[in-house]
Formats: structure tokens, C-alpha cells, sequence
């Protein structure tokens, strides 16, 4: 048992060295002129230690991104009191700021969107009016949800939060609920 922890121990150390070194990268370079041998040189491990753990550095974006999103995800599908939740975000979204900005010049944007898209679709199949909704609407109800949300959370961070956190959430909530609610008005005639 204790092998297994130890060696448990080392994949998790390998994961966490490898992505380090590869935000390291990104800080200097486009995300295309990246290699594995870059990154395992940077992180110290072995090309096998690589491989082990990822089958390519989108996974290891994918990986870190989907930890550092999904926490943010599940403190709102956790019903955290509103006041805590806007703190949350607030801190979130102030510290993602950079690193979505990072992710756009340097090439990586797509992998943190597949990610938000992700948590979109389980954000919206937890709540009880959603399950309303009936195939295909709901499938495309979540595709332009998450694409508008993520559009106007993009373009918040990237344009130096001129507008207050508390705004872009009613404006999020009233272009949800609106559309939900023709969409469902749509199934009834």
C-alpha cells in the first residue's frame, strides 16, 4: 500500500512539475511553437514521465484548466450565498484576467473555452427549469448560453472590468432567463 502511495505521489508530482513548466512557456512563447521535449526539459522529468500523464499538452491545459473553472462552477451549482458567490467570481475573474488575456496572444483560448463549455452544460442539465426544455432546444439553448456568456465574460476581462462585477451579472441573468422563457413559450404554442 504504501508503494502505491508513493508512487501516487510522483504521478502527481510529475503532473504538477510538467504543468508548471508549460505556463512558464506560454509566458514567452505562442502556444504552436511549444513542444513536449520544451516541456520535460523545463518540468526535469523524463519524455515517459510525459506520457504517462498526458497524451499532449492540450491535455495538460485541459487539465489544469478544468480544476481551476470547475471549483468556480461548483461554488454557483453549490447555491453558495450570493454575497460569497460575488466575491468569489470577483476574485476569480480579476486573478483570470491575465491569463485570459495570455490565452488569447499566446494561442491557447480554445482549450479554456472547451473547458467553460463544459461546465456550462453541467451548470444547466443541475437546474430544475432546464430540465423543462426538450431536445433539440435544450442542446442549443446551451451551445448559445455558453458562447454568449463566455463572449461577455471575455470581453469584461480583456477590456479592464470597466463595468461593475454586480452589472454583468444581471445582464447575464436577464438574457438567461429571457431566453429560457421563449424558449418555452416556443414548446407551448
Amino acid at each position: 500500500m504504501a508503494a502505491t502511495d508513493h508512487s501516487q505521489a510522483i504521478k502527481q508530482d510529475s503532473k504538477d512539475y510538467l504543468t508548471t513548466a508549460l505556463l512558464q512557456l506560454l509566458e514567452k512563447n505562442p502556444y504552436q511553437s511549444i513542444n513536449v521535449s520544451q516541456v520535460v526539459r523545463r518540468a526535469g522529468v523524463s519524455r515517459m514521465a510525459f506520457y504517462r500523464n498526458f497524451d499532449s499538452l492540450d491535455d495538460v491545459l485541459f487539465d489544469y484548466f478544468s480544476t481551476v473553472i470547475s471549483e468556480r462552477f461548483a461554488d454557483i451549482i453549490q447555491h453558495v450565498p450570493p454575497t460569497e458567490k460575488l466575491k468569489s467570481l470577483e476574485l476569480f475573474f480579476k486573478d483570470f484576467a491575465n491569463t485570459l488575456e495570455l490565452s488569447v496572444s499566446q494561442g491557447y483560448e480554445p482549450i479554456i473555452r472547451r473547458v467553460f463549455n463544459e461546465n456550462m452544460q453541467h451548470f444547466y442539465n443541475s437546474l430544475p427549469l432546464f430540465e423543462e426544455l426538450k431536445e433539440p432546444e435544450k442542446r442549443y439553448y446551451v451551445k448559445f448560453m455558453s458562447d454568449g456568456v463566455y463572449s461577455i465574460w471575455r470581453e469584461w476581462l480583456i477590456s479592464d472590468q470597466k463595468e461593475s462585477l454586480d452589472m454583468i451579472h444581471q445582464l447575464l441573468a436577464t438574457l438567461q432567463n429571457s431566453t429560457l422563457e421563449a424558449l418555452k413559450n416556443q414548446q407551448a404554442n
